[in-house]
């Protein structure tokens, strides 16, 4: 893709773009100039959003469970500092994490077209909850016992549903269209405006003046004969 965003001014021009006279395939141009400048495509940036999304919402849940237990402070040193994996929240706060980290590394830094990397994301997501839900003692600490291991794993599989089914078609389907326009524009007569023919050459019609005694004088023969003696 970085490399398609950087030659594809060099490719149009060295093709001669510039001569053809056609409007329509030179706004085609432009918008796909415009397009491949971009690097990144919409749906793509959507995913990302979402990305940091899951991120954000899963903080939040978590700081409003620390709160809710006895504070934040007392929380955190609980949690996190004598960490427990049957009773703390941290762990899940920190499975949100990996899946940024993973999903932004491979699909916004090196802007993967596969989707392994959010197959991995979801599998150890969902294989971490289910044993965790199972093991844990999380449902006996109220609400957010329930509320954070279901919405991360809902999260996992929105962002396996997004890329699999909107991000990777939708560029595929982009890059078959930019192909078939750079064939066409290929097979495109690239033909400058050549010198004119004596066919474009016309002389004037006649006034009607002359054309109004011309036919008077075909009318009167007399006319004409003495115009002819005199």
């Amino acid at each position: 893709m970085d490399s398609r965003c950087s030659s594809v001014d060099s490719r149009l021009t060295g093709r001669g773009l510039g001569s053809v006279s056609s409007t329509p395939l030179s706004a085609r141009v432009e918008s796909y100039e415009f397009g491949e400048k971009k690097c990144i495509s919409d749906v793509r940036r959507t995913f990302c959003l979402f990305v940091t999304f899951d991120l954000l919402f899963i903080t939040l849940l978590w700081i409003i469970e620390l709160n809710v237990s006895g504070g934040v402070q007392a929380q955190l040193e609980k949690e996190v500092l004598h960490y427990d994996y049957h009773a703390s929240f941290f762990d899940i706060f920190l499975l949100a994490v990996f899946r940024f980290a993973a999903l932004i590394l491979a699909y916004a830094i090196c802007k993967l077209r596969h989707w392994w990397a959010v197959a991995i994301t979801t599998a150890v997501s969902c294989a971490f909850l289910i044993i965790k839900v199972i093991l844990s003692k999380l449902l006996l600490q109220g609400a957010f016992g329930y509320l954070l291991p279901i919405v991360s794993f809902i999260l996992a599989w929105i962002e396996t549903w997004l890329l699999d089914f909107k991000v990777l078609p939708q560029e595929n389907e982009d890059e078959c269209r930019y192909q078939s326009f750079l064939d066409a524009v290929e097979r495109a007569p690239l033909m400058g405006p050549g010198p004119l023919s004596d066919g474009q050459f016309y002389s004037p019609p006649e006034s009607l003046a002359d054309s109004d005694e011309d036919l008077e004088d075909k009318h009167d023969p007399e006319k004409s004969l003495i115009q002819k003696v005199s």
